[in-house]
């Protein structure tokens, strides 16, 4: 953690400081922004403040008076809860505005972990609290060039098990099998497993009306066979089996059969090309050295479906920040289920997966890629990036 880089970015933002509060490891940002160790148990409050200028203050219970031990700064250790309110408000010093992990209401709940008694508690000595989401942004989804190794090793991987996976069903289907679903996606895991990967769950191997509902997973249950004729929609997301490695998504899409019809291939067409709109954006807006919000990439994004006649059936955000998550902390590229206006920014990396989904019509299509905006500004997408459904019999 380098403080001195957050006390600048405090100042630039004028704010007087940015406040960490943990209570039974509820906040995984504070939690990886300062390099707490996860192996060792808390139970108590502990409070960590990193002001614009001076010392960093660290208020701690006695019972575990070493939980921040390993920062810079003054410690102050309380027992009783009176205790606790007098050194916290001695160690927020003569600050008038800070950052917590707070979103207004909480319009980006990804960075919204301090529960309301704790804003209730700042905001009794005088202390305005504003959000840290921007700085979230730039200390917690901000990936060195290692940690975006471990994202195109982890890429590198995902793509041929994507192929392979697309191979498996086709060579099911032409031997007269029927491969169900839960099929499929035990032979992705077992190939995941195999590559040194791990993931929280998925993936996603949906055919039909399943690919109709965006987070589809296949059950025991509801696994349906696939045949000829079928639209196969396969979302995968995993990273590498080692600290600070950073998730890799994709979605593609096949179709059972030497040909895919017109219909489905103008439908996928347009995420298609709404996709490429919104990357595009961010192209242009970094070359230019402008300005680029995670709601505005959002909005060129699905003004193409709009367009096209299918808003309607657009019913998720454009993208989510990547990171040590799946779905990280930064900058989201959503202006439907929030209004994320905070900037991208370099050595950040994000997911661009428009969809349509058609239930009535018993069809959903996806397409996602992974981009990455480099320290210099230019925008990376990792591995290949679908054109067209794929025929899988062809």
């Amino acid at each position: 953690m380098q403080i001195d880089k957050i006390q600048s970015a405090l100042q630039k933002a004028r704010l007087d400081g940015w406040l960490f509060y943990d209570f039974r490891d509820r906040d995984p940002i504070a939690q990886r922004i300062l390099e707490m160790d996860p192996t060792r148990h808390t139970t108590r409050r502990w409070y960590y403040f990193i002001p614009a200028r001076g010392e960093a203050q660290k208020v701690v219970h006695r019972i575990e008076p070493w939980k921040c031990d390993h920062l810079p700064g003054t410690k102050h250790v309380y027992l009783a809860w009176q205790e606790q309110h007098a050194l916290l408000r001695k160690a927020l010093g003569s600050a008038k505005t800070i950052a917590m992990q707070y979103s207004p209401k909480n319009a980006i709940p990804y960075v919204s972990t301090v529960d309301g008694g704790t804003l209730e508690l700042i905001r009794s000595f005088g202390i305005e609290v504003v959000s840290s989401a921007d700085l979230v942004g730039q200390f917690e989804a901000h990936l060195s060039e290692s940690d975006w190794q471990t994202h195109r090793q982890a890429g590198e991987s995902i793509q041929k098990i994507k192929d392979q996976t697309f191979a498996e069903v086709a060579h099911r289907i032409r031997a007269g099998h029927s491969p169900t679903e839960i099929e499929i996606q035990h032979f992705m895991q077992n190939l995941l497993q195999e590559s040194g990967l791990e993931w929280d769950s998925g993936p996603i191997v949906a055919v039909n009306e399943h690919a109709a509902d965006p987070h589809y997973e296949p059950t025991p249950e509801l696994a349906a066979s696939m045949k000829r004729g079928d639209l196969l929609l396969i979302d995968v997301w995993a990273k590498l089996r080692q600290p600070r490695s950073i998730y890799y998504d994709i979605t593609w899409m096949g179709y059972i059969g030497e040909t895919v019809p017109n219909d489905l291939e103008l439908i996928f067409g347009v995420i298609r090309s709404a996709r490429d709109a919104a990357v595009e954006l961010v192209r242009e807006r970094f070359a230019a050295g402008t300005p680029v919000y995670g709601w505005e990439v959002d909005e060129a994004c699905r003004r193409i479906v709009v367009d096209a006649g299918y808003g309607d059936a657009f019913t998720h955000r454009t993208g989510h920040n990547i990171g040590e998550q799946v779905h990280g902390n930064g900058v989201h590229i959503d202006n439907l289920e929030t209004k994320d206006e905070r900037r991208i920014l370099p050595g950040t990396c994000f997911s661009v997966e428009p969809g349509i989904y058609l239930p009535d019509q018993k069809i959903g299509f996806r397409t996602e890629i992974d981009v990455f905006v480099t320290e210099e500004g230019t925008i990376e997408i990792t591995g290949a990036v679908q054109q067209k459904i794929i025929p899988l019999l062809a």
